[in-house]
């Protein structure tokens, strides 16, 4: 390894919010540039929803959990959008980009439910996974010395989506890594606590999963781009007791969501 290669890759090193090391070659700027291009395309690709209500009720969602987000991602206002599609799944992209697919509101039946899957997914903007994914993808197949040019290049669409968690076919995610899933619910489990939303929802919202998969050959999108449903409960579980320490200080502070379908 080079004497460069070295020197950049100690100037990308970092920490997660949950202090696990990282390394991070892009700006928060060619990040949210990335996102922006890849939610136009899937815009432009899926089918949007024109119920009111469900645009609504996702937005209120959302826009409590976006109160309770450090100061840099409170900047500027959160785009969400409602894809009319029997998936059941959600992502959220750098840059500020949420989008639900309308399947999802038939399986998570409270405000709560539906919080604790955007909160996941706003975890993975806030914990830098995009940018972690596209760096280690730019180290193995490029090298440092070229990374830098990556975002701008054409031909580097497939790794860019795949960095994103999405396929090159728009409306196929792709997982995190396990390392990733993790991190992000134990985040998510806090920002949705922080925000007044019911910590243990998160539990009932995977095993809605686990029963919506039930008798089915393919599980719900959602399901099949994370770790096992037991598995993820029995992780959650064990967040729980901070995470109800949490939430019963939002209460006190008088955070209590409203959104109604």
């Amino acid at each position: 390894m080079s004497v460069m290669l070295v020197s950049g890759l100690l100037l990308a090193c970092t920490q997660s919010p949950t202090g696990r090391s990282q390394v991070l070659l892009f700006s928060e700027a060619e990040m949210a540039s990335l996102g922006q291009s890849s939610f136009e395309q899937i815009k432009g690709e899926e089918k949007l929803s024109t119920s009111r209500s469900d645009n609504a009720y996702v937005q209120c969602v959302t826009n409590q959990l976006v109160t309770v987000l450090p100061s840099s991602y409170r900047q500027s206002p959160w785009e969400v959008v409602v894809f009319d599609s029997p998936e059941v799944n959600a992502f959220a992209l750098p840059g500020g980009k949420i989008g639900v697919y309308s399947g999802l509101l038939k399986v998570a039946k409270t405000q709560d439910q539906l919080a604790s899957v955007i909160g996941h997914e706003m975890a993975h903007v806030l914990a830098k996974h995009s940018n972690e994914r596209v760096s280690r993808s730019q180290l193995t197949n490029m090298g440092l010395g070229v990374a830098d040019a990556a975002l701008g290049q054409s031909g580097l669409r497939e790794p860019a989506m795949a960095a994103l968690g999405l396929g090159v076919q728009v409306g196929y995610l792709l997982p995190y890594d396990r390392e990733q899933e993790v991190e992000s619910d134990r985040l998510g489990l806090q920002l949705m606590a922080q925000a007044g939303f019911r910590p243990e929802e998160a539990v009932n919202m995977w095993q809605n999963m686990s029963a919506a998969s039930s008798g089915r050959q393919q599980p719900p999108e959602l399901l099949s781009t994370h770790p096992s449903h037991g598995s993820r409960i029995q992780e959650l579980n064990a967040l729980m007791p901070e995470a109800q320490s949490v939430y019963q200080q939002a209460r006190n502070q008088g955070k209590v969501p409203a959104c109604h379908r």
